[in-house]
């Protein structure tokens, strides 16, 4: 028999924290997850050595392709918005091999939208000035989720096998917390870094509750949350965080009863169209909703982006002051009456929706302490788009690895 001292010491499996659980956080769990059980099928087939991966998310939910909805009672159909990112391209053959096994059952489908280009009603009462700009095809698809942008991020979470998600839990700021004024422990003063023990990293919650100890700690969050995790941190890399400038977006939602009037906008070309860009006015560009592939059951629905250089600029405004404006504005853009105004309105404020980087400038790419093991990553590490969280959660399994 060996002698069990001279037998190798098992390494136990790291312990893996990713804080947020958008799409970059669920791509980042998935190419870890797949990464580990090819290399334990090629090499040691060990199964101690799967990561463990815990991903905390402050909200209830997972995807951050976020939708609204509304039912309507009489006919027990709904409304519903897309409301935050509205389709997504894939360019790269890396991402495209990714998105595949989605495409084949369905769930990720492209959509060959009608796109028109809208110059709303002037001053003196002149129609809409719309012409059809483009129709997206195969060549460069655009690829949404179905029946809702956010079945995506909860099929990514589902397929997870080696991960946990705790919803509703918000991370302290790695740097330090103050212990919960009911705890009491010998009597002194609490405040703790987050402690390094062994290269590993404890984390808390906002009311000073340990949250674990972690080999790698992955934050996600856009990079105006990442600064105040990472601040005063000894985090190598804190101050690139702040290189790329995030702006807001305003969304608003609007529905139509069934067999209501539409705007007469919708249907003054002889095809129907589905996005428009807006020109001359604080809205960007228009979705049609219902005439979004799988979505034909549902009722008029139409979601509305205002100008990220509109919505940063008041960001901080009333939000009920705020929809006025951009009920206005769409009223100019289609051209309702008092029978074909929409009979449901809601808006949203998205404080980080677009990334903004220097047109010579290089993407920022994820950002990787390897003293202290820890990565902040997100879209905006990229273009700020989908495939860029596919991208970073690639980069950052690669550091990893």
């Amino acid at each position: 028999m060996l002698n069990s001292s001279l037998q190798p010491t098992p390494i136990p499996a790291p312990k893996i924290a990713i804080i947020g659980a958008g799409l970059t956080g669920l791509f980042t769990a998935t190419l870890l997850e797949r990464a580990s059980s090819q290399m334990n099928e090629q090499k040691i087939n060990d199964k101690s050595s799967i990561p463990e991966i815990t991903i905390f998310e402050k909200s209830r939910s997972v995807g951050r392709l976020a939708t609204r909805y509304r039912s309507d009672s009489l006919t027990d159909k709904n409304w519903q918005w897309a409301f935050g990112a509205q389709f997504f391209t894939a360019k790269t053959s890396s991402f495209q091999q990714f998105i595949e096994p989605w495409l084949q059952t369905g769930l990720l489908q492209p959509w060959c939208a009608q796109v028109v280009s809208l110059t709303p009603m002037s001053a003196n009462n002149q129609k809409p000035d719309i012409h059809l700009k483009e129709q997206w095809g195969s060549t460069q698809a655009r690829y949404i989720s179905t029946p809702k942008m956010t079945s995506w991020g909860r099929a990514l979470a589902d397929e997870l096998q080696h991960s946990t998600i705790k919803f509703n839990t918000r991370v302290a700021r790695l740097s330090q917390y103050k212990q919960t004024p009911n705890s009491n422990i010998n009597n002194k003063t609490n405040d703790k870094t987050s402690e390094k023990t062994s290269n590993k990293t404890e984390l808390f919650d906002e009311n000073g509750n340990s949250l674990g100890h972690f080999d790698w700690v992955i934050c996600t969050a856009p990079n105006g949350q990442a600064v105040e995790l990472m601040a005063d941190s000894g985090f190598s890399e804190c101050a690139k965080i702040t290189e790329p400038t995030m702006q807001a977006c305003y969304t608003l939602m609007l529905g139509w009863n069934e067999n209501q009037p539409v705007p007469e906008a919708l249907s003054c070309l002889d095809t129907a169209w589905d996005v428009a860009y807006v020109q001359d006015s604080i809205i960007d560009r228009i979705f049609i909703e219902h005439h979004k592939p799988e979505h034909h059951a549902l009722l008029p629905s139409m979601t509305i982006h205002a100008r990220n250089d509109w919505s940063e600029q008041h960001v901080d405004d009333d939000i009920n002051t705020i929809k006025a404006k951009l009920l206005e504005a769409a009223q100019r853009a289609l051209n309702w009456n008092a029978e074909s105004a929409p009979s449901q309105v809601d808006c949203h404020r998205w404080r980080y929706a677009a990334t903004v980087t220097a047109s010579h400038k290089e993407q920022l790419g994820v950002l990787v302490d390897d003293k202290q093991q820890w990565i902040v990553s997100g879209d905006w590490c990229g273009q700020g788009n989908i495939e860029s969280c596919y991208q970073m959660a690639a980069q950052t399994m690669a550091a990893i690895v």
